[in-house]
């Protein structure tokens, strides 16, 4: 069984300049990701064959890779390296990229996102067993407990130009506690089986998507003050638990 890893990040970043190399910490943001997929590689001695490889087009972040023993030959194609451009077509680049080089063909497929590093080897080992415990499932991403609930405490427009809830609650239910759960997608990891990329998936939320509920903080970098605030978590070991 093949393993892919894929660490990605492009050069430019309007939210948060230089983003995946700026250092949080005592190391660069993209460190954690790669320190992680390493010990998960470790965790899965006897398992599976892991790879590690790194989809960019800055010369800068394969620098600072390469310093954490991460390298690579591979180029992003510029078309895929745009504030537009999807994640999906990235990743079927890379690894069509990586089964051409190596000659082999990949299994599954994880995606770890830079910029969103709160996460541990526990948390990949127990959703890459959810995901292989279901036949059907095409692909397993992580989230967390939402604040907000669509179906109690959170509104739109509606065709009346007046404002009501995003989800209409179940009869009976009249409490936030007793509404439908519902988990925001944290963006830290994604693990797909091979039979994703050869479905008609446009999107991580496929038809038979599973989750994993991480049981601690976890956060995308998106504006400076998350930034910011990681920092401060990270620097003070508030986090709860050990990257």
């Amino acid at each position: 069984m093949n393993l892919l890893i894929t660490i990605c990040g492009r050069g430019g970043s309007k939210g948060i300049p230089g983003k995946n190399i700026r250092t949080i910490g005592d190391k660069p943001l993209i460190a954690y990701s790669i320190e992680t997929a390493k010990k998960f590689c470790e965790a899965l001695v006897g398992v599976c064959s892991p790879t590690i490889t790194l989809s960019t087009d800055s010369e800068e972040i394969k620098k600072v890779a390469a310093q954490f023993g991460l390298q690579t030959n591979y180029v992003r194609p510029a078309e895929m390296a745009t504030d537009t451009a999807g994640k999906l077509p990235v990743l079927v680049d890379v690894l069509n990229w990586e089964e051409k080089q190596r000659n082999i063909r990949f299994d599954f497929l994880l995606d770890l996102d830079i910029t969103s590093p709160l996460r541990t080897v526990e948390d990949l080992e127990k959703a890459f067993q959810i995901l292989q415990q279901d036949e059907n499932a095409l692909n397993l991403f992580s989230v967390n407990p939402a604040h907000r609930n669509p179906y109690f405490n959170m509104v739109e427009q509606n065709d009346s130009g007046y404002y009501s809830l995003v989800k209409k609650l179940p009869d009976g239910v009249v409490t936030r506690q007793a509404a439908p759960k519902v988990y925001d997608m944290n963006a830290s990891f994604y693990f797909y089986k091979r039979s994703f990329f050869e479905s008609s998936c446009k999107t991580a939320i496929s038809p038979k998507s599973l989750i994993y509920v991480m049981p601690h903080l976890c956060f995308d970098l998106d504006e400076p003050v998350d930034f910011l605030f990681m920092e401060y978590l990270i620097e003070n070991k508030k986090l709860g638990f050990e990257l």
